[in-house]
Protein backbone atom coordinates (compact mmCIF):
# COMPACT_ATOMS: atom_id res chain seq x y z
CA UNK A 1 0.00 0.00 0.00
CA UNK A 2 1.02 3.53 -0.63
CA UNK A 3 2.06 6.11 1.29
CA UNK A 4 -1.39 8.74 2.61
CA UNK A 5 -1.25 11.77 1.36
CA UNK A 6 -0.53 13.09 4.31
CA UNK A 7 2.83 10.73 4.73
CA UNK A 8 3.66 12.14 1.02
CA UNK A 9 2.91 15.43 1.60
CA UNK A 10 5.68 15.45 4.94
CA UNK A 11 8.22 13.65 3.03
CA UNK A 12 7.17 16.24 0.01
CA UNK A 13 7.97 19.19 2.55
CA UNK A 14 11.53 17.90 3.60
CA UNK A 15 12.81 17.07 0.48
CA UNK A 16 12.27 20.48 -0.76
CA UNK A 17 13.02 22.37 2.35
CA UNK A 18 15.16 20.13 4.38
CA UNK A 19 14.14 21.61 7.61
CA UNK A 20 15.75 19.18 9.85
CA UNK A 21 19.43 19.94 8.40
CA UNK A 22 18.74 23.82 8.43
CA UNK A 23 17.98 25.12 11.88
CA UNK A 24 18.25 28.49 10.20
CA UNK A 25 14.79 27.58 8.82
CA UNK A 26 11.01 26.87 10.63
CA UNK A 27 10.20 23.30 11.07
CA UNK A 28 6.37 23.48 11.96
CA UNK A 29 5.37 21.21 14.53
CA UNK A 30 2.08 21.81 16.97
CA UNK A 31 3.41 24.76 19.29
CA UNK A 32 4.23 26.69 15.64
CA UNK A 33 0.98 25.73 14.52
CA UNK A 34 -1.22 27.31 17.64
CA UNK A 35 1.78 30.57 17.38
CA UNK A 36 0.64 30.99 13.88
CA UNK A 37 -2.94 30.80 14.41
CA UNK A 38 -2.65 33.24 17.36
CA UNK A 39 -1.50 35.34 14.63
CA UNK A 40 -3.63 35.33 12.25
CA UNK A 41 -6.20 32.04 11.85
CA UNK A 42 -5.27 32.76 8.06
CA UNK A 43 -1.38 31.54 8.30
CA UNK A 44 -2.08 28.24 7.47
CA UNK A 45 -4.21 27.04 4.31
CA UNK A 46 -5.05 23.20 3.05
CA UNK A 47 -6.53 21.74 0.69
CA UNK A 48 -7.90 18.44 0.97
CA UNK A 49 -8.81 15.83 -1.85
CA UNK A 50 -10.99 13.87 0.39
CA UNK A 51 -7.98 11.61 0.95
CA UNK A 52 -5.51 13.84 2.88
CA UNK A 53 -3.65 17.05 2.21
CA UNK A 54 -2.70 17.62 -1.33
CA UNK A 55 -1.85 21.53 -0.86
CA UNK A 56 -0.45 23.10 2.09
CA UNK A 57 -0.03 27.12 2.43
CA UNK A 58 2.10 28.98 5.16
CA UNK A 59 1.91 32.77 5.51
CA UNK A 60 3.82 34.78 8.14
CA UNK A 61 2.36 38.11 8.61
CA UNK A 62 5.22 40.25 10.56
CA UNK A 63 6.68 43.75 10.63
CA UNK A 64 8.53 45.44 7.54
CA UNK A 65 11.36 45.70 10.14
CA UNK A 66 11.85 42.28 10.69
CA UNK A 67 11.39 41.67 6.96
CA UNK A 68 13.96 43.71 5.79
CA UNK A 69 15.86 42.21 8.58
CA UNK A 70 15.36 39.37 6.95
CA UNK A 71 15.86 40.72 3.30
CA UNK A 72 19.13 41.89 4.33
CA UNK A 73 20.48 38.07 6.08
CA UNK A 74 20.38 39.75 9.42
CA UNK A 75 17.90 37.02 10.49
CA UNK A 76 17.54 33.84 9.63
CA UNK A 77 13.53 32.35 9.09
CA UNK A 78 13.13 30.70 12.67
CA UNK A 79 14.36 34.31 13.87
CA UNK A 80 11.97 35.90 11.84
CA UNK A 81 8.73 33.91 13.22
CA UNK A 82 10.23 33.83 16.66
CA UNK A 83 10.78 37.80 16.64
CA UNK A 84 7.30 38.86 15.30
CA UNK A 85 5.27 40.09 18.13
CA UNK A 86 1.62 39.03 18.95
CA UNK A 87 -0.72 41.43 18.88
CA UNK A 88 0.03 44.11 16.64
CA UNK A 89 -0.41 45.27 13.25
CA UNK A 90 0.93 43.68 10.71
CA UNK A 91 2.55 45.12 7.55
CA UNK A 92 4.24 42.61 5.59
CA UNK A 93 3.73 38.94 5.01
CA UNK A 94 6.14 36.37 4.42
CA UNK A 95 5.39 33.86 1.76
CA UNK A 96 6.66 31.16 3.76
CA UNK A 97 5.84 27.78 1.55
CA UNK A 98 3.50 26.01 -0.91
CA UNK A 99 3.51 22.38 -0.71
CA UNK A 100 1.78 20.95 -3.09
CA UNK A 101 1.45 17.22 -4.50
CA UNK A 102 2.76 16.56 -7.80
CA UNK A 103 -0.76 15.56 -9.63
CA UNK A 104 -1.94 18.59 -8.21
CA UNK A 105 0.19 21.17 -9.45
CA UNK A 106 -0.33 23.61 -12.28
CA UNK A 107 -4.16 23.94 -11.52
CA UNK A 108 -4.30 26.98 -9.57
CA UNK A 109 -4.97 25.46 -6.14
CA UNK A 110 -1.66 27.27 -4.85
CA UNK A 111 -2.34 30.24 -6.31
CA UNK A 112 -5.98 30.31 -5.04
CA UNK A 113 -5.44 29.46 -1.42
CA UNK A 114 -2.77 31.94 -1.16
CA UNK A 115 -4.94 34.97 -1.99
CA UNK A 116 -7.31 33.91 -0.17
CA UNK A 117 -5.15 33.91 2.84
CA UNK A 118 -3.64 36.90 1.50
CA UNK A 119 -7.39 39.21 1.63
CA UNK A 120 -8.11 37.41 4.76
CA UNK A 121 -4.95 39.27 6.64
CA UNK A 122 -5.51 42.30 4.97
CA UNK A 123 -8.95 42.39 6.01
CA UNK A 124 -7.35 43.30 9.23
CA UNK A 125 -3.94 44.40 9.04
CA UNK A 126 -2.58 47.17 6.65
CA UNK A 127 -0.30 45.09 4.73
CA UNK A 128 2.40 46.60 2.59
CA UNK A 129 4.46 44.14 1.23
CA UNK A 130 5.10 40.69 0.21
CA UNK A 131 8.03 38.94 0.49
CA UNK A 132 9.73 35.73 -0.19
CA UNK A 133 12.61 33.40 0.09
CA UNK A 134 12.46 30.77 -3.21
CA UNK A 135 13.32 27.12 -3.02
CA UNK A 136 12.34 26.41 -6.48
CA UNK A 137 11.38 28.29 -9.54
CA UNK A 138 7.52 27.17 -9.33
CA UNK A 139 7.52 29.04 -5.77
CA UNK A 140 9.08 32.13 -6.82
CA UNK A 141 6.78 31.95 -10.14
CA UNK A 142 3.26 31.22 -7.50
CA UNK A 143 4.83 34.36 -5.18
CA UNK A 144 5.21 36.61 -8.54
CA UNK A 145 1.75 35.98 -9.92
CA UNK A 146 -0.28 36.38 -6.36
CA UNK A 147 2.14 39.86 -5.97
CA UNK A 148 0.53 40.43 -9.41
CA UNK A 149 -2.89 39.46 -8.64
CA UNK A 150 -3.17 41.34 -5.48
CA UNK A 151 -1.68 44.77 -6.19
CA UNK A 152 1.41 44.30 -3.51
CA UNK A 153 5.35 44.64 -4.12
CA UNK A 154 6.91 41.42 -3.72
CA UNK A 155 10.16 41.46 -2.68
CA UNK A 156 12.84 38.41 -2.56
CA UNK A 157 15.81 37.35 -0.24
CA UNK A 158 19.18 36.34 -1.91
CA UNK A 159 21.22 33.71 -0.55
CA UNK A 160 23.75 34.98 1.58
CA UNK A 161 27.32 33.53 1.54
CA UNK A 162 27.61 32.70 5.08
Amino acid sequence: MGLSNFERMIKLAEEVFATRTDADQLSVDEEVIRRLQSIHPATMSEYDDGNGPAVWILIIPTTLVLMNRFLENKISEKELYELTPLNICYEALYLCSATVLPEYRRKGIAKKLTIQAIESIKKDHPIKSLFVWAFSKEGDALAEKVAGLTGLPLKRKQESNQ
